[in-house]
């Protein structure tokens, strides 16, 4: 296995857990984004009226995205499953 091959096995999956992390957590900053000038409109400061929507937010975004992201996990998986053989050389 050469450092070439390694560094873009590296690459791929890199790319694939900063791509499902944004998924996940990028929606959870849009709400929190917009609870806090809320917050700093109103000059509330109660602690759970952030926490509570981003939690059903994250939690829903899971539930939606949840199959896409098994697939690509799977999909990555299958492919250095079948290629091990052809990587090793």
């Amino acid at each position: 296995m050469t450092p070439e091959v390694v560094l873009d096995l590296y690459r791929q999956a890199f790319f694939l857990i900063i791509l499902i992390v944004a998924v996940l957590v990028v929606p959870s900053l849009v709400v929190g984004l917009v609870i806090a000038t809320f917050q700093a409109a109103t000059q509330i400061n109660e602690q759970t009226l952030s926490f509570l929507p981003r939690l059903i937010v994250t939690l829903a975004t899971i539930m939606w995205t949840g199959p896409w992201i098994v697939s690509e996990i799977t999909s990555f998986f299958n492919f250095l499953f079948h290629n091990i053989p052809i990587m090793i050389g």
